[in-house]
């Protein structure tokens, strides 16, 4: 019988020595890595605090050794984590935090944010919606009022617009202001 081989990276069980699919996308990636070492950390440090729990509610003198011995893995590993953690780039809003310390789900703060953008969003939409209006308005008003001249600053507003997305697309932004980026494969 051929014995499974575990990552030291992921934890994840490899068969004679071939690679899964989660162990591939990790080589190339050093944040997920060390992400996925701080996860298996913390998975330890999990089990450490249960059997720190089982020896302590069931503490006698001979458990003394083993309780002590415990204590000082987690130490360890709590240690590990921390040199491990510092490796991580990951931020967390501080009312995530706040939400969790509270007692409470951390989606409330994901869905809070969405429901923020979309009400932002819909302002938007609306002052925009407004400019538009407005600009028809003028335009109609300008029409009435000066024919020649609103013909001459179409022509130009069309030359110009023309300008600006053949420059926009020289320099890879897109017509919103953004930069267009590749994707990664």
């Amino acid at each position: 019988m051929e014995a499974n081989n575990i990552s030291p990276i992921t934890g994840h069980g490899t068969t004679n020595g071939t690679n899964n699919n989660n162990d591939n996308q990790l080589e190339g990636n050093p944040n997920k890595q060390s992400l996925m070492l701080v996860n298996n950390s913390i998975h330890k440090t999990l089990s450490l605090l249960h059997q720190l729990h089982l020896t302590v509610s069931s503490f006698n003198v001979a458990s003394q050794l083993p309780l002590l011995q415990r204590l000082n893995a987690l130490v360890t590993e709590l240690d590990t984590m921390q040199k491990l953690g510092d490796s991580c780039n990951i931020q967390v809003p501080m009312e995530v935090v706040n939400l969790i310390d509270d007692g409470k789900n951390p989606d409330e703060f994901t869905k809070d944010v969405f429901n923020s953008c979309i009400s932002k969003n819909q302002t938007l939409k609306g002052k925009t919606e407004a400019f538009k209006s407005l600009r028809n308005h003028l335009l109609a008003n300008l029409e009435e009022a000066f024919p020649d001249d609103l013909e001459v600053y179409r022509e130009i507003r069309a030359k110009t617009a023309a300008e600006s997305k053949r420059t926009a697309q020289l320099q890879n932004i897109v017509p919103n202001g953004e930069v267009k980026v590749k994707k990664e494969m």
